[in-house]
């Protein structure tokens, strides 16, 4: 990290983003100090900012609360006057304004400022002189929905500044600054210890996650395994949740060893030194229980695919029995139509009333009629036992 420096006096150049802004340092904090000599005069009325963005602003001294402004021009002036002190900007949704007051005070850099405003980045650390700009995805599981929600936060790290930006519910950094607050020998190591129980924080919430997701799969497992036919969306739905974990997980591993080969050269505190390894070995853990968990429902959607082939399988299959079934049966129906057609059709013939017929008074008319219907209804009969119809 940077080292520390001094505030710069109002009227001092500054090389840093303006879009509009001129002479920014007196115009920002509302003192009325006029830019370089030859400018021209700056706007004695700033761009009016949204009181309702600022979660909280806040001042320390040596790890201390020395104040709590309750606007971003009040907060530029008391930084400007403390000796040493530091200041923690937390915002939820700033207006354009807003950041265009902070870029102008702070020197942030005009790509950096860009992606505050626009939001949807990915995790990334990136350094623009003294400045750190870092994107952090925060994470959190809903009970209700049994789903996984994120929010995107945004990181501005100066020699004597912090800015958190928000665009989301998650993750609330109240806790944060508490715990800082009630660890001024922490907090006094300055933004850099705050950037940890940031990224400290952000990390720690995926712990839930993980938990959740484990608890998840557990239940899709049996789900599977009792035939639900609802739960390949559920599979799908939670593979695309673990696509996003990943993508908020995967990229902080490499930041953060980012963050460790420069202890040397900014000459980071031993102590924080340790705590940023440890935060590096939980996000490394959380990295690759988030790579199983993908591995797992790969696996576990094969499985589905092929226990419900198999299923459907074994449907057709019995579809087919059935069909069969009916077959054999329709052929017995047959066989036995044709049997008891042969002496129906002798019948009829022979129960004509007409008096002119062969063997119509033939004494052995009757005999031969009863024995030609016997012997076509046995030689039918034969006919088809030997195609095993009966």
């Amino acid at each position: 990290m940077a080292e520390r420096r001094t505030r710069p006096v109002p009227g001092e150049k500054r090389h840093g983003w303006r879009r509009g802004a001129t002479a920014k340092t007196a115009s920002a904090s509302g003192n009325g100090a006029s830019g370089k000599p030859g400018a021209a005069p700056a706007d004695p009325s700033p761009a009016p900012v949204d009181a309702a963005s600022i979660v909280e602003a806040a001042l320390y001294r040596d790890g201390i609360r020395v104040a709590t402004p309750s606007s971003l021009a009040d907060t530029f002036r008391e930084l400007r006057e403390q000796q040493d002190g530091m200041a923690w900007i937390g915002l939820a949704r700033p207006t354009e304004a807003e950041l265009h007051s902070l870029a102008a005070e702070f020197d942030l850099h005009e790509l950096a400022v860009e992606d505050a405003m626009e939001a949807h980045q990915r995790p990334k650390l990136e350094r623009y002189g003294e400045t750190l700009f870092v994107v952090l995805r925060a994470a959190r599981y809903l009970d209700a929905p049994e789903e996984v929600d994120f929010g995107e936060l945004h990181v501005f790290v100066g020699p004597d500044f912090v800015i958190t930006v928000r665009h989301d519910a998650a993750p609330d950094l109240t806790a944060v600054r508490r715990r800082m607050e009630e660890s001024p020998e922490l907090l006094k190591l300055g933004p850099e210890a705050v950037l940890y129980a940031i990224l400290d924080a952000v990390v720690d919430g995926y712990a839930p996650v993980v938990a959740g997701v484990q608890n998840d799969i557990d239940e899709i497992e049996t789900e599977v395994f009792r035939g639900d036919p609802a739960v390949s969306r559920r599979i799908y739905e939670l593979s695309r949740e673990m696509v996003e974990f990943q993508r908020a997980t995967r990229p902080l591993v490499a930041m953060l060893h980012s963050l460790m080969a420069g202890f040397a050269k900014y000459r980071t505190d031993e102590e924080l030194q340790r705590y940023l390894r440890d935060v590096a070995d939980h996000v490394t853990h959380t990295s690759e229980r988030v790579d199983g968990f993908r591995q797992a429902l790969t696996d576990i959607l094969t499985v589905n695919s092929t226990l419900v082939t198999q299923q459907q399988n074994a449907e057709m299959r019995a579809l087919a029995e059935a069909g069969f079934e009916q077959n054999e049966e329709i052929k017995k129906i047959s066989s036995w139509a044709a049997i008891l057609f042969a002496p129906t059709l002798v019948g009829t013939i022979y129960g004509m009333n007409f008096d002119e017929m062969p063997e119509l008074h033939w004494a052995f008319g009757y005999p031969f009629a009863i024995g030609l219907m016997a012997v076509v209804c046995v030689s039918l009969y034969f006919i088809f036992k030997r195609r095993d119809w009966l």
